[in-house]
C-alpha cells in the first residue's frame, strides 16, 4: 500500500514580490482576509487619485475648480477620513493575527519598524515634492501622520473605550489648536503653524491622529479578537469589488506613482497643446 502523498508545498514568493512586501508596496497574504477592509481601502484610494487629477487639471491651467469647498472638498476629506479610519482597524487586524501565533501581546518592534518604513516614504514625498514644486511642498503630509500614528497607537490596540475616547480628545484639541498661529515651523507636525505657511498636503498629528484613534476602537468592535462580528455577503468575486479590493491592497504604490505619472502626462500635453 503506497504511503499517504503529503500536501503540496506552497510555491515559494517571488523576490519581486518579497521586495514589494518589505517596501510596503504590497501587502502580504494572510489567511484570513475581509474584502471589506480592502475594497474600502481601495475606494479612498480611488477618490484620492480623482481629487489629485483635478487639482492637477487646476495647477497646469487645464481646468478652473474650486477645489476648497462643495464637492472636491468632500471628496478630498471623505478620501483621507476613510484611509486613516482603516489605518486603525488594520492595526487591530494586524495585531489580532499576531496573537494567534501563540504570543499573548505581540512585540512592538514590527510596528516600530514598519511606521519607520512609512515614515521614510513620506520623507521620499518631501524631497520629491521640494524638488518638483518648490514652496509650497509637503512637511509632513499623509505618509508621514500615517508613519507616526503607527509608532504611537501600539499602547491603544486592545482597549477600545480607551481608544474611542482617547480619539475623540485629540481630535478636539487639534481643532483648537490649529487655530492658533504659531511664530515658527517647529510646531508644525503637531497641528501648529505659521499662517503664511501653506502646504500642498497637510495632516498634523492634531487632530488626525485622532481619526486613526476611532479606527483603532472602531476595529476592537467590528472584529473583535480579528474576527468579523458580523457576516457579510461574499461580494469579493464581483469585478467592481475586486477592482477596489486590488487596489486596496496596492494603495501605497499607487500613492507613490500616481502623482508622477499625473505630471508627465500634464508636461506631455503642454507640450502637444499648451493651456489657454
Amino acid at each position: 500500500m503506497a504511503p499517504p502523498s503529503s500536501p503540496a508545498e506552497a510555491p515559494p514568493t517571488p523576490w519581486w514580490e518579497r521586495a514589494a512586501i518589505f517596501l510596503l508596496l504590497a501587502h502580504r497574504r494572510p489567511a484570513t482576509r475581509y474584502w471589506e477592509v480592502d475594497a474600502l481601502r481601495g475606494l479612498a484610494i480611488l477618490l484620492m487619485v480623482i481629487y489629485h487629477f483635478a487639482f492637477d487639471l487646476v495647477w497646469f491651467g487645464y481646468a478652473r475648480v474650486a477645489l476648497t469647498s462643495g464637492f472636491w472638498l468632500i471628496c478630498a476629506r471623505t478620501s483621507a477620513i476613510l484611509f486613516l479610519l482603516l489605518v486603525g482597524v488594520a492595526l487591530v487586524l494586524d495585531d489580532a493575527r499576531r496573537a494567534t501565533r501563540g504570543r499573548a501581546r505581540p512585540p512592538y518592534a514590527p510596528y516600530f519598524i514598519r511606521g519607520l518604513k512609512v515614515l521614510g516614504w513620506g520623507l521620499v514625498i518631501s524631497l520629491v515634492s521640494w524638488a518638483v514644486v518648490g514652496r509650497p511642498g509637503i512637511l509632513f503630509g499623509i505618509l508621514h501622520l500615517i508613519g507616526l500614528s503607527i509608532l504611537l497607537a501600539y499602547p491603544f490596540l486592545r482597549r477600545l473605550s480607551f481608544s474611542a475616547a482617547a480619539g475623540l480628545i485629540v481630535i478636539l484639541v487639534g481643532v483648537a489648536l490649529n487655530r492658533m498661529p504659531a511664530a515658527h515651523a517647529g510646531w508644525l507636525w503637531l497641528g501648529w503653524r505659521p499662517v503664511a505657511l501653506q502646504q500642498l498636503d497637510y495632516f498634523p498629528l492634531l487632530p488626525w491622529f485622532g481619526v486613526v484613534l476611532l479606527g483603532v476602537a472602531a476595529g476592537q468592535w467590528a472584529y473583535p479578537g480579528g474576527v468579523r462580528r458580523w457576516p457579510l455577503p461574499e461580494w469579493g468575486g464581483c469585478a467592481i469589488v475586486r477592482l477596489l479590493v486590488g487596489l486596496g491592497q496596492r494603495s501605497l504604490l499607487i500613492y507613490l506613482v500616481h502623482q508622477p505619472f499625473f505630471f508627465a502626462l500634464l508636461t506631455l500635453v503642454g507640450l502637444l497643446a499648451p493651456a489657454p
